[in-house]
């Protein structure tokens, strides 16, 4: 019941939202739904361990087609409504003194009841549903309240994840239309129903699930969409794309991919993986040249979830629970990245590095918080960027230790394009722009301190939430072990 009320929320504070006129109103609005729904994520992991049972809601939907409304949250999944309740507070907070209209509050609480039902839904068709429900509310909020060439850039987004997401569903129906008797979409049905196809039917579905995570994440060289539309994007737009959207295609190997075409994945997953890795290098590479703050964020994206993919499609224990952790980590890290970005941009009027400088003089309070976002992106132990990046990288040296090698320079070239970042916007003498730049507000500090405060937290005492992961990790691998 828990998993249907996290759902059910966000889609009746969209609808109350609608009637709000005033858009201060229906922020605040926004954020108190948001912080309901982080409170039950809380009370979610107590019934983990006390009454998993509550944690399951199954009803008749369509029985003719085999399909149920059918949500469950196990370890993983529950990691993964951690991420998105957990963001979506400081989400709604950087949207202050933006002058949005209720409509935006609308599509975000959409958004949100989407992103949960992703995480959830363990009957193939109704994930698919919630897959492309995710799509139109971030599509509206990026064309409405984009920037220059939003029209353009985000039609090439949607025609991206669109065609992606047919590909799957392809897949899944044809795995569908394998299992015995009444055909059903239950997620054990498609398991077991995968497992027994031939090597050749698997590679095909290994191919077309993987084309629309691939795609969502996105995995060079299905990046191309990315940057554009991150830059593009209203703040707080490319904080749910980075922050929680992209970890849809992350999660979805491990949930869907992997366990339903097992042979697929042992004959053509190592294909996967160098693409995974290409990405890491090619991305970090780009990043490094990069002169605009925001598209360097994004490109250093590309390169962080490359090593997710890469980790979890090792699919061994350190592989899939660092990629677990990591795409938690990864989410506090860009959020705090874009939200700094979005500060320097809207007092300075750019994000140009080269226009910036010195405001480490002027701003010493964000020039520490600032530094301790960037130390958790470049994975310094003790924060948490450390503890996802040492599993994930583990568990590629298990895989392949050449790959492991390759993978391992984002630890390198992360630490080159960040601290070049910082010591061209926060180091050196203030010029004629950056000398009257303010030091932060009080709700600039409410997003920024308890972030950091993540940070560390999650690098120094990450166990509690990888004891939550690992049996549901661990009963996954031996399933499709066997």
């Amino acid at each position: 019941m828990i998993t249907l009320l996290l759902i059910v929320i966000p889609i009746v504070g969209m609808l109350v939202t609608l009637l709000v006129k005033q858009g201060n109103v229906a922020r605040q609005l926004t954020l108190g739904i948001s912080l309901v729904e982080l409170g039950l994520t809380i009370y979610a992991f107590q019934l983990l361990k006390t009454d998993p049972a509550m944690l399951t809601w199954r009803q008749s939907w369509i029985p003719d087609f085999g399909s149920e409304f059918y949500f469950r949250m196990d370890g993983i999944g529950l990691l993964m409504v951690l991420l998105t309740t957990l963001l979506y507070p400081f989400i709604v907070l950087s949207t202050q003194n933006k002058n949005y209209q209720s409509s935006f509050y609308s599509l975000m609480l959409l958004m949100q009841a989407a992103l949960i039902g992703v995480f959830t839904a363990v009957d193939g068709f109704l994930f698919y549903i919630f897959w492309e429900l995710a799509l139109l509310p971030i599509y509206f909020i990026c064309l409405r309240w984009g920037g220059e060439n939003s029209g353009k850039i985000t039609f090439k987004f949607f025609v991206y994840t669109l065609t992606g997401s047919l590909l799957m569903l392809v897949a899944l129906i044809y795995v569908y239309l394998q299992t015995p008797g009444a055909h059903s979409f239950a997620i054990e049905a498609l398991y077991a129903t995968g497992k027994a196809l031939s090597a050749t039917e698997q590679a095909w579905i290994f191919f077309g699930l993987f084309a629309a995570f691939a795609v969502k994440m996105p995995v060079f060289p299905f990046h191309t969409w990315q940057p554009d539309t991150y830059v593009a994007a209203p703040t707080a737009g490319t904080m749910l794309l980075s922050g929680i959207m992209l970890k849809m295609g992350t999660y979805g190997l491990i949930r869907w991919l992997i366990p339903i075409a097992p042979l697929g994945w042992q004959n053509y997953g190592y294909i996967a993986v160098i693409l995974a890795v290409i990405g890491i290098v090619y991305a970090s590479c780009i990043a490094i040249v990069q002169k605009d703050f925001k598209r360097l964020i994004a490109y250093s994206s590309i390169a962080h979830v490359g090593l997710i993919a890469a980790g979890i499609l090792s699919f061994n224990v350190q592989g899939v629970q660092g990629g677990i952790f990591q795409m938690l980590s990864h989410g506090i890290n860009v959020v705090g990245l874009f939200y700094i970005v979005d500060i320097i941009s809207s007092r300075m009027g750019t994000r140009n590095l080269s226009e910036l400088g010195g405001i480490r003089n002027v701003a010493p309070t964000f020039a520490v918080l600032y530094l301790i976002v960037l130390l958790g992106s470049v994975a310094l132990p003790i924060t948490n960027g450390f503890v996802g990046e040492f599993l994930l990288l583990t568990g590629i040296y298990q895989y392949d230790v050449t790959l492991a090698v390759f993978a391992g320079l984002t630890v390198i070239l992360g630490a080159v394009y960040m601290l070049r970042s910082y010591q061209a916007i926060m180091l050196g003498e203030t010029n004629m722009l950056t000398e009257g730049f303010k030091d932060l507000t009080s709700n600039e500090k409410l997003i920024l301190i308890p972030l950091v405060i993540l940070i560390v937290l999650f690098g120094i005492y990450p166990q509690p939430l990888l004891d939550v992961t690992e049996p549901a990790v661990q009963m996954l691998i031996e399933q499709v072990m066997k």
